[in-house]
């Protein structure tokens, strides 16, 4: 049998208005014990307020959009967004993952048939999402609105910094440049070349690449030769030219020097290893959930998170 706002009220001995109010975020004008109880019925009673009826009281649902930049899609992506999804959960708010799109006309189209609580991406908004959002009264957060999880600045810096620490002085950006977007590349190589100003030397070469062997040769003909110290965007990147340069009997890291981004096991299981970059993703995930918590009126029941994640090196043997 479904249990109904009716049994919460008499459950709960207070008015089904009553008990619409509280648990659709209007309680705010009752006393705590009435919220009290009226929560702890619906608990006992396992009740599930309708996700319609919320909608229609709040102007919003408990739905929040995740958009996701066209681009590679690994585990740390996966885990990011799976512990996304279950501690959202347990705070009443479903996440919807959504791939971006050049064109903001589908989400103008989702977020008018979902009226989403929030609106999150991992990128900064375009000006023309920045606008739609706005113009649809939904509260955005991306990383310009907060300095929770944009590293990709940071993470080239430290790339090219561990590089030169370890007597590079020729130093190269490696891209990722297939079928999907680089959305993180222009920040991280944007770290490098602060990297190369701060020790005094020459701008870094930039190459791009699929991760494909023609690609990976080609990208080290663009070089010009040995004897450069490449920060890749990702391990994957990193494993392409480390690919190539092993074919064409180069030694790693002594013609060629390689830093991946991702500390992924197939990073783990090169020839050398790859040396790359690593960052706590629990943290980042906490940072960025608190975050949503704190724009859909959440935060008073989610602890803030009490540091920043921290990039790390990984030794390899590729540097």
């Amino acid at each position: 049998m479904i249990t109904t706002s009716e049994d919460v009220a008499k459950h709960a001995g207070v008015s089904r208005a009553t008990v619409s109010q509280i648990l659709n975020g209007r309680g705010q004008r009752f006393a705590e014990a009435t919220r009290d109880r009226v929560n702890q019925a619906a608990l006992e009673l396992g009740y599930e307020p309708s996700s319609a009826g919320r909608t229609l009281a709040r102007g919003s649902s408990d739905f929040v959009i995740a958009l996701i930049p066209h681009t590679t899609f690994g585990a740390t992506l996966q885990d990011f967004f799976s512990r996304m999804t279950d501690e959202l959960a347990a705070h009443g708010l479903t996440l919807v993952l959504r791939l971006a799109t050049p064109s903001t006309a589908s989400l103008g189209r989702v977020i008018s048939s979902m009226k989403p609580a929030a609106v999150f991406s991992l990128t900064r908004f375009t000006d023309e999402e920045r606008a739609l959002i706005g113009d649809r009264g939904v509260t955005g957060l991306d990383p310009s609105s907060t300095n929770f999880f944009d590293y990709n600045h940071a993470i080239g810096l430290l790339q090219g910094r561990t590089l030169i620490a370890h007597g590079h002085r020729r130093l190269a950006f490696a891209h990722l440049a297939d079928a999907r977007q680089d959305p993180f590349g222009a920040d991280r190589e944007n770290g490098l070349r602060e990297a190369c100003r701060e020790a005094g030397l020459p701008e870094p070469e930039s190459v791009g690449l699929d991760v494909t062997p023609d690609d990976a040769d080609r990208a080290l003909d663009e070089l010009g030769g040995t004897g450069f110290a490449v920060a890749c965007y990702n391990d994957d990147v990193a494993t392409a030219l480390l690919s190539a340069a092993t074919r064409r009997g180069w030694r790693v890291p002594e013609d060629l020097a390689l830093i991946g981004m991702d500390h992924t096991t197939l990073g783990r299981l090169t020839l050398p290893p790859l040396t790359t970059v690593d960052y706590d993703l629990e943290i980042a995930a906490e940072a960025a959930i608190h975050g949503i918590l704190a724009i859909t009126g959440h935060a008073d029941t989610a602890r803030a998170p009490e540091r920043q994640a921290s990039l790390r090196v990984v030794p390899g043997g590729s540097i």
